[in-house]
């Protein structure tokens, strides 16, 4: 009796230590972020203003607002979502349901996976070489939209190929069972239920995209611009590279402007994030697994 139970109470000490452990290293990992997040927040906020955020910069950027950058990342943002976003999510319904399994195809998700991990860096002496220089473009909105597209594609098509093959196969053969075709399969039952893990993927690519300094470094960014752009050839601010730029470039800015323009950022990739969650969030409480 006494050594079940010692062999009891060594399990529920083993339990309880593995539990703390667990519990420790989640501290560990998410307190630097609540840190990080609350350091800039209580840095940025006191540049937060309806000038600061809907006025032009002025005085070698010292002062003013941060508009262009703002505009300039929401289209640029947009624009990614307009090329990536259908040719990703296509990508992923042909590799999951019409590819057939052979060495082409699994070649090809190797090639997807290697591609995610390329630096940033390289995608935009490929998108200077490519977009801006060979098709001329030049450096603009559309170069640096397609550059941030190929360079988001990976991630897209990796977690929506993902979302497609854990929809179990049972509603595929329901589905076509009762006279549905292939693609009308995909389209009223694959697709609908893998919605969420499709969206985390989409958002997950995008805000990479919104928040990357070196490819639009080279195919679209402008040091300062007094104007917001009005078509699609035209070069733009981004709040990125805008950051970079007077955190390094300019002398004697202001610690409160950069730590406001990162705050902004911080902000318009949070709300893509609370944007996602509530569409998944509806898209799964519609899920029937």
């Amino acid at each position: 009796m006494n050594i079940f139970r010692d062999q009891y109470l060594r399990r529920k000490l083993n339990e309880r230590f593995g539990f703390f452990f667990l519990g420790l290293v989640t501290v560990m990992t998410i307190a630097p972020i609540f840190l990080i997040v609350g350091y800039i927040v209580v840095k940025g906020l006191p540049a937060i203003s309806w000038e600061f955020l809907t006025e032009f910069p002025r005085d070698g950027m010292k002062s003013g607002g941060i508009l262009p950058a703002i505009v300039g990342t929401f289209y640029l943002t947009i624009g990614t979502a307009i090329f990536s976003v259908p040719l990703g999510i296509g990508a992923a319904i042909y590799l999951s349901e019409y590819a057939p399994d052979n060495n082409l195809t699994r070649l090809i998700r190797i090639a997807i996976i290697n591609l995610a991990g390329i630096p940033s860096v390289v995608y935009g002496l490929f998108g200077l070489g490519f977009f801006v220089l060979f098709l001329n473009f030049g450096t603009s909105i559309l170069a640096g939209s397609l550059t941030l597209s190929i360079m988001t594609l990976p991630i897209i098509i990796s977690t929506a190929e993902e979302a497609l093959r854990a929809v179990p196969q049972s509603f595929r053969v329901v589905s076509v069972s009762l006279g549905g075709t292939k693609w009308q399969t995909i389209r009223r039952v694959v697709l609908p239920q893998a919605l969420p893990g499709i969206i985390t993927g989409i958002i997950l690519g995008l805000e990479r995209a919104a928040g990357e300094t070196a490819p639009i470094l080279f195919t679209v960014a402008a040091f300062f611009l007094p104007r917001l752009p009005a078509t699609a050839m035209d070069a733009t601010m981004a709040l990125p590279y805008h950051l970079f730029v007077i955190s390094t470039q300019v002398p004697g800015m202001p610690v409160k402007i950069q730590f406001g323009t990162a705050l902004v950022l911080l902000i318009f990739a949070l709300s893509m994030n609370l944007i996602a969650t509530l569409i998944r969030f509806r898209a799964r409480s519609r899920r029937r697994w």
